[in-house]
Parts: C-alpha cells; structure tokens; sequence
C-alpha cells in the first residue's frame, strides 16, 4: 500500500481530484497519510478533515528564519512516513534535505507542457498569462519527478489542452484543470502505486 502525503498551498481541487480517486478505485493500492499546508485557511485543509484525513499547516510565518521553516516541514512529512510526496499545487520550494531525502518519491503537478511557461516566476494564474501573451494554440499539464531545479526533473505524463479563442487566463486554467490535471495526477500516483514507472538513466519509463 503506497503512503501518500499532498502538499497544498490553495483550494485543493487537485487534492479533491486524489480523494475522489481513491474513493471510487481509480487510484489502487494507495492511502492518503495526510495533507500540509503552508496557509491556515485554504480550503485543501477543509477538504482533508471532511474525507477524515489528517491535515495541518506548517507555515513560514511561524518561524523566524526559512531554515527553522524547512526544518519543521520535514520533521512534520517526516512524521507521516510517506512512500511517495505529492506536490499539488505547493507554491512553496521544497527544501533541498527534502528532495534528497525522498529523492525519486516527490511528484508535481504543472499547469503547462513543460519545458514551456516552467521554472522560477511560472505558477498559478502566471502560467496561463504567459501562454495566452504568447499565442500558444495548445497548452496542457504536466506531471514530474522532482529534483534540485525548478520543474526540471524526469517528466511522467502530459496532456495537451486546447487553447480558445477569448480565453482569460481564468477560463485557461480551470480547462486545464478539468482536461488534464484531474486526470493526470491520479493516474500517475496509480501507475506508481502499482509498479508502472521508474526512473532509467533520468527518464520515466513503463512497465
């Protein structure tokens, strides 16, 4: 059974997305241990305690320094002895201990087809601004290993969304969010949770 812990920094529909998975079977094999939170009054909390799962803030408010912050995130991930780290909209750079400690074990969800509209500055509404300021005709999401760099690390799934005419970067990403994020998440935790991707040579590969 793969042990989960979601990072949130919003209102969790991707984390909705996960409880629903797990819920209805589409996600196997798989427990939600807890959620954390970097804000006390987002929504993915509520979310979490309505489905009886543990959740908690750890935020840098708290905390005098950004090391003592760090510090406590993973003394608290630490806690609930995951498997696997699901970043679902964490807007919070994960401590470099962290990656290394879980390395091959954190995964992100990104609004965009990496490599564009990725990386330091690209998050939220940010990314849809971007893609509409380019004129791109086909946007998506994708779903990654984490590493060191900022969405650089091996990629295991994507899935490209149109982009509309008179589309705001509103309505961008909540197409995004119902044609490739709730889909994609869920199924890569289930591909993991059942054997179906590893990481060879620093790619993704299957079976």
């Amino acid at each position: 059974m793969l042990r989960i812990v979601v990072l949130v920094s919003g209102g969790g529909t991707n984390l909705q997305a996960i409880i629903d998975g797990i819920a209805d079977g589409s996600i196997t094999n798989t427990e939600l241990a807890g959620v954390i939170s970097n804000n006390k009054t987002v929504k993915s909390l509520e979310r979490a305690r309505a489905a009886g799962i543990f959740a908690e803030c750890v935020s840098p408010k708290d905390y005098e320094s950004r090391e003592l912050f760090n510090d406590a995130l993973l003394e608290k991930v630490d806690e609930l002895q995951p498997d696997l780290i699901v970043l679902a909209g964490f807007l919070v750079k994960v401590p470099p201990r962290m990656v290394e400690r879980y390395s091959g074990r954190i995964i992100n969800i990104h609004p965009s087809l990496i490599p564009s509209f990725c990386g330091v500055g690209y998050y939220g509404l940010k990314v849809h601004e971007k893609a509409l300021e380019r004129g791109v005709k086909v946007t998506g999401a994708t779903v990654h290993f984490v590493t060191e760099g900022m969405d650089e690390g091996p990629i295991i799934a994507q899935k490209p969304v149109p982009v509309e005419e008179g589309d705001t970067p509103e309505t961008l990403q909540r197409r995004v969010m119902e044609q490739a994020e709730w889909i994609l998440l869920p199924r890569a935790i289930d591909d993991i949770a059942n054997d179906r991707v590893r990481i060879v040579d620093g790619r993704v590969v299957r079976g």
